[in-house]
């Protein structure tokens, strides 16, 4: 490592979203340069993604409620100036020991740091179903990015399934962008939302937001279907209906032309996984996570954690994270600190938490899905591997943890490396088994951690 001792040191932070903005802010007021590194040509993560220069709309029809904290943290690296070494459209795709690797431009390059902060956010964490691989199926967070980044809906009837407050939402956002919705369904039965409705409480304006998003949808004529217990996708070049089945066992078929459809977030923790950081199994969320203390600090002791790439908590969370976690840096490295604004910090974090449980409490895992996806369905697109090979696999092969899994399947070495069928392989090896996600331990991380053009690095 550098001598910090005679130079400020080389603080990175990976992540252009709400928590990675409030931690540069809080760096350079703080006197520190800190490079910031962003995958997207704009700030604003995916939550706040901007559009396209020269395609802009008015915030309020991108965002909606939350169009002012938008168009803050929008104007944040603005107003912060050269205070920050900003570099977007640039992919942080490997870190060993104290090097980032980078890709800008088809152009490879190297970054040294003593101090990072990994802010990399989620991405929908998908299920296999039936029929899920037809084109014009694509996740809930594709269906926001093609309104926000493009001003287009991913069709022209388009049903909404979800199994989080992502669901309505999206359908939100569809119906007042005037697109035609075919049906909202809910994977999650609704009584948990009752039972937990005191818990979503700790936080009175989300909880109303969500409230209206769910009455504009169902006064429109499109009410949410709880508890749906199978989904099936009809269509051969192109979806042609989605087939589903209620809590009650009936079966109801809509005729739309594109499917959106996801079952909650993961977080998007390769790097920190790369770094070394430990990671321990969230029985909630039922998701291996980086282990972080609540000032923000992982296992590694220059690595630091803040947003949605560590545990899933949302936006205002993400926000409440990213200065956090870098006043823990800040305080870690001798500088000196507010610690009424620390204190202030941690009474929001917490009472967010509470929040957030009842609402993972709210939203249960879907697992009942993949119980009833048939052997055929493929669950690894870049490997071609079916649901019935992973469960063959797992009794003839004994394949009882995800490593020896993927050893004999090749289940996460396609372009993903896991990132979007792990997951549902874990729960699929488990099922198989009658064990739990956390016995069958998770896929080992490795560079790149997404895909990187060959043809640079020959």
């Amino acid at each position: 490592m550098l001598d910090v001792a005679k130079r400020d040191p080389a603080i990175v932070v990976v992540g252009a979203g709400p928590a990675g903005l409030r931690a540069v802010e809080t760096l350079a007021a703080a006197g520190l340069r800190p490079i910031l590194i962003d995958e997207a040509p704009r700030p604003g993560g995916q939550i706040y993604r901007q559009p396209p220069v020269g395609a802009e709309r008015p915030a309020r029809d991108l965002y909606g409620f939350e169009a002012p904290k938008a168009v803050a943290l929008h104007r944040l690296l603005d107003r912060l100036g050269d205070r920050v070494d900003h570099r977007p459209d640039t992919l942080a795709w490997s870190l060993l020991e104290n090097r980032l690797d980078l890709l800008s431009a088809g152009s490879f390059d190297q970054i040294d740091f003593d101090r990072v902060i990994l802010a990399t956010g989620a991405m929908d964490r998908v299920l296999p179903f039936a029929g899920w691989t037809t084109p014009g199926v694509f996740t809930l967070g594709a269906a926001q990015i093609a309104l926000k980044a493009q001003g287009v809906a991913i069709g022209r009837r388009v049903a909404l399934v979800g199994a989080g407050p992502l669901l309505p939402l999206v359908a939100h956002q569809y119906l007042k962008a005037g697109a035609e919705i075919a049906a909202v369904l809910d994977v999650t039965p609704l009584a948990p939302k009752i039972r937990h409705g005191l818990g979503l409480a700790w936080q009175p304006a989300t909880l109303l937001k969500g409230l209206w998003y769910t009455a504009h949808i169902t006064l429109a004529g499109h009410p949410i279907r709880f508890g749906v217990k199978s989904l099936r996708v009809e269509g051969g070049a192109r979806v042609e209906a989605l087939v589903w089945t209620d809590g009650r066992g009936r079966e109801h078929r809509v005729a739309c032309d594109a499917v959106g459809a996801s079952f909650g977030l993961r977080s998007e923790a390769q790097l920190a996984d790369l770094a070394g950081c430990r990671f321990t199994f969230d029985a909630v969320t039922r998701q291996w996570q980086p282990e972080r203390d609540p000032e923000g600090r992982s296992s590694r002791a220059d690595v630091y954690l803040a947003g949605d790439g560590a545990a899933i908590g949302g936006a205002d969370v993400a926000e409440l994270a990213g200065e956090r976690t870098a006043l823990t840096l800040l305080a870690d490295l001798g500088r000196p600190v507010d610690a009424s604004r620390v204190a202030l910090l941690d009474r929001r974090l917490a009472r967010q938490r509470r929040f957030r449980a009842a609402l993972e409490a709210a939203y249960p895992f879907p697992g009942h899905l993949l119980d009833a996806v048939p052997d055929d369905e493929m669950v690894c697109r870049c490997e071609g591997i079916t649901v019935g090979r992973l469960r063959d696999t797992a009794k003839v092969r004994e394949a009882h943890e995800m490593n020896r899994l993927k050893a004999f399947t090749r289940i996460g070495m396609g372009r993903c490396q896991g990132r979007v069928c792990g997951q549902a392989a874990a729960e699929i090896l488990a099922r198989t088994l009658a064990s739990e996600p956390a016995a069958v331990g998770r896929l080992r991380g490795n560079p790149p951690v997404k895909p990187i053009p060959v043809k640079e690095t020959l």
